[in-house]
């Protein structure tokens, strides 16, 4: 009979996740998972195989979560949709900044992956653009009835704003992690929304 796991593995899960996220996958070495989850170099292996396929589980269950919370500001039908993009932007600069271990931001583990592995990492791109999609289709969804309600008023295709939304939000996160104060990020945001809703 085999024995029971005695540990939690979605707290496991989400130690390693923040770990990837701090230090990047190849920065991360095992002993840094071990000591971030508690658990043994065994019991990471008999549970999740690998460290690359422990950092699969962990960015996708990042991706998965950091989406969810856009799509929740973006479904929410208390605003008008311009009034949504806003809310997102909002929430990226309050993310950033009220979250700051040791005064500084992590960014986003979706965007350091993308720099650090997508183009030679099939896996880690599948993932990367899985939640691309989920996300634009949300943003561009909320910009097209904001452009028939008028609470957005730039004429160019839905699409193509939800990717430029999209560029900003990673660029504010990219700014935040490099040292930006909040009020630069802020500006940053204004300016997009300027752009975007009257």
């Amino acid at each position: 009979m085999a024995r029971p796991r005695q540990f939690d593995e979605e707290r496991a899960l989400d130690a390693a996740m923040r770990t990837f996220w701090e230090y990047g996958y190849e920065a991360t070495s095992t002993q840094d998972l071990c000591d971030a989850t508690g658990l043994g170099r065994s019991s990471i292996y008999n549970t999740f195989r690998s460290k690359r396929e422990l950092f699969a589980r962990s960015l996708a269950r990042y991706l998965d979560a950091m989406a969810d919370g856009q799509c929740a500001v973006l479904d929410d039908p208390s605003r008008s949709p311009g009034g949504r993009v806003r809310a997102l932007l909002d929430k990226i600069v309050a993310d950033e900044f009220d979250h700051r271990p040791d005064g500084r931001s992590l960014g986003c583990l979706g965007v350091n992956t993308t720099v650090e592995l997508a183009a030679r990492d099939p896996e880690a791109a599948r993932l990367l653009d899985r939640d691309a999609v989920r996300r634009l289709r949300s943003l561009s969804g909320v910009i097209a009835a904001g452009q028939r309600d008028g609470s957005i008023v730039s004429e160019r295709a839905p699409d193509a704003l939800a990717r430029y939304v999209n560029a900003v939000i990673g660029g504010m996160r990219v700014a935040a992690q490099g040292g930006a104060d909040r009020a630069a990020v802020q500006a940053v945001a204004d300016t997009a929304l300027d752009a975007l809703i009257p």
